[in-house]
């Protein structure tokens, strides 16, 4: 491996999936123009995470790991490869265990968000050149946010349109119920002919609003 290449396989027993190889190829094709602002990738991460199938946790860790990159861009062909030690890095990510702390980055690196670069000892530190820049690093590439910023960004409006359309939902139903409820006894209360207490007991069956997990569909 000559000096400033990147390795593609993770340290020790950890194997190299489809889902790794995937992103370093699509890392590895980043345009050099471009360049993308890490917490506003971030908050996309964030409001897309279930569609990304990340936990809070593995969000903790991921801010812990931005922190670490010194600009708030992140730029192609610059250094992208974060080198905490796991002691710093957990500090940073309000201290999860051990455990936690490697469940979170197997995830980040499963869904494709980082990419592992890891060392011959599977140490992460960074080599410098004669003029003090950094000339290699072992760690977390941060490349993969880059290059699916656009795509993040996609996911996170497809999830803010989904809320917004649940919530409007959810106002509808609110005054529809009201709009029962009230007419309902009125009708009772006008003594009008019509089968008012059936009604009123089929509605109490249907139950109250649907809960806040339900989906745009059940919804509608």
């Amino acid at each position: 491996m000559h000096p400033g290449s990147q390795p593609t396989t993770p340290f020790g027993r950890r194997p190299l999936s489809l889902a790794m190889m995937a992103a370093q190829a699509a890392a590895k094709a980043c345009p050099e123009e471009a360049v993308g602002h890490k917490w506003r990738i971030f908050r996309d991460v964030t409001e897309a995470k279930d569609r990304l199938g990340v936990s809070d946790r593995a969000l903790a860790v991921l801010s812990a790991l931005l922190t670490f990159h010194p600009e708030t861009t992140l730029t192609s062909g610059t250094e992208t490869v974060v080198f905490p030690s796991n002691r710093e890095l957990s500090l940073r990510a309000h201290g999860p265990s051990p455990a936690t702390l490697r469940r979170a980055l197997a995830q980040l690196v499963e869904v494709g968000l980082v990419i592992r670069r890891d060392s011959p000892n599977g140490k992460r530190y960074a080599r410098r050149d004669t003029d003090g820049g950094i000339a290699q690093a072992f760690g977390f590439d941060l490349t993969p946010l880059l290059v699916r910023a656009a795509e993040l960004a996609g996911l996170a409006q497809e999830v803010r349109a989904e809320a917004r359309l649940r919530t409007l939902l959810r106002e509808e139903i609110a005054l529809l119920r009201r709009d029962i409820v009230k007419t309902l006894a009125a009708a009772v209360e006008a003594d009008w002919p019509g089968p008012w207490s059936a009604l009123a007991d089929r509605f109490t069956e249907l139950g109250g609003m649907p809960g806040r997990a339900a989906s745009a569909a059940a919804l509608q």
